[in-house]
């Protein structure tokens, strides 16, 4: 199932207006997320309302801290299709530019949301900010939408035994290896969606091929060695192994992620596929020669499998 992407820069369309929208980030859209999504989709579906799942691209802080290390955790596409999953009729992308960072939270609500959106509820999390400044919250949403005929409804946190689950746990997680936690908390395991480039072939020729992608704007994760599975373009699932890093056997240098899928050998170049993190295996590591890699790959491979076998 696919569903529209609306830019917030543009009117919404007439088949769109008077929707319950679901307003915040929403990058690894997390159990938390999916609470508000949720929230906002069942008030939609009572009042016969079209139900949409906002986001912001480029998150602000990246327009606010460009120097920062990446670190999202879904790319738009990938959003596009978590919320339609979760019951959403279209995806609103606010375009955070120096345009948006200078709105008044007044206008953002009066001008942007009500005049241009034509929206008629809006959900968010209780510490969703907003507006120049980040002058906005949820309290100014609801009095301003108020005298504009805009509800507005504030969700609690989500929380589990460690506290309240957020994305900087996931990221955190991430960064640490501990793919259970990340899968926990996203409901889902974490994936990296790119396209299949041509590389060095060095795992091609140590009968390892491997399905090279950029990592692009997301978090990086662990350097190391990981139980993945593949999701093909066709539908088909893959087992696999996958490094993530410098590849510091080979010089130069280059960071990647290059999966190895088990029993397949057809060519991917230039396809679109999702690589899902399921376990970490070890940290990466530099070897003496290339009979010790294969040796270790092997292994690797091995764990995966076991890893990755149903319970």
């Amino acid at each position: 199932m696919t569903i529209p992407i609306l830019s917030a820069s543009e009117r919404m369309p007439d088949a769109h207006r008077g929707a319950v929208v679901a307003l915040g980030n929403f990058d690894g859209f997390h159990l938390g997320h999916q609470t508000v999504a949720g929230e906002a989709i069942r008030q939609a579906r009572t009042a016969g309302r079209p139900a949409i799942v906002a986001t912001f691209d480029p998150h602000p802080v990246r327009f606010f801290a460009p120097h920062i290390p990446w670190f999202r955790l879904t790319t738009l596409e990938q959003r596009r299709r978590l919320f339609a999953e979760a019951g959403a009729d279209a995806m609103l992308v606010f375009d955070f530019d120096a345009e948006l960072a200078a709105t008044s939270a007044e206008d953002f609500v009066a001008k942007l949301l009500v005049e241009r959106l034509g929206v008629t509820g809006v959900v968010t999390g209780e510490d969703f900010t907003f507006g120049k400044g980040r002058g906005g919250n949820v309290q100014v949403l609801r009095d301003v939408g108020a005298a504009h005929g805009l509800t507005a409804t504030a969700m609690g946190p989500v929380m589990d035994d460690a506290g309240v689950i957020s994305s900087s746990r996931i990221r955190d997680a991430l960064k640490a290896g501990d793919c259970g936690t990340a899968t926990r908390l996203l409901s889902r395991p974490f994936a990296v969606e790119g396209i299949v480039q041509h590389g060095d072939k060095n795992g091609r020729l140590l009968g390892f091929p491997t399905a090279n992608i950029d990592m692009g704007h997301y978090l990086r994760p662990r350097y190391g060695i990981y139980a993945v599975k593949g999701h093909l373009p066709d539908g088909r699932v893959l087992d696999g192994a996958a490094n993530l890093g410098i590849r510091p056997s080979f010089d130069p240098p280059k960071e990647l992620l290059e999966p190895y899928f088990f029993d397949f050998n057809e060519d991917l170049y230039g396809q679109n596929i999702e690589v899902e993190f399921h376990a970490f295996i070890r940290p990466e590591a530099k070897f003496e020669n290339m009979d010790a890699l294969m040796e270790q790959m092997v292994e690797d491979c091995d764990n995966a499998r076991k890893l990755l076998a149903p319970a």
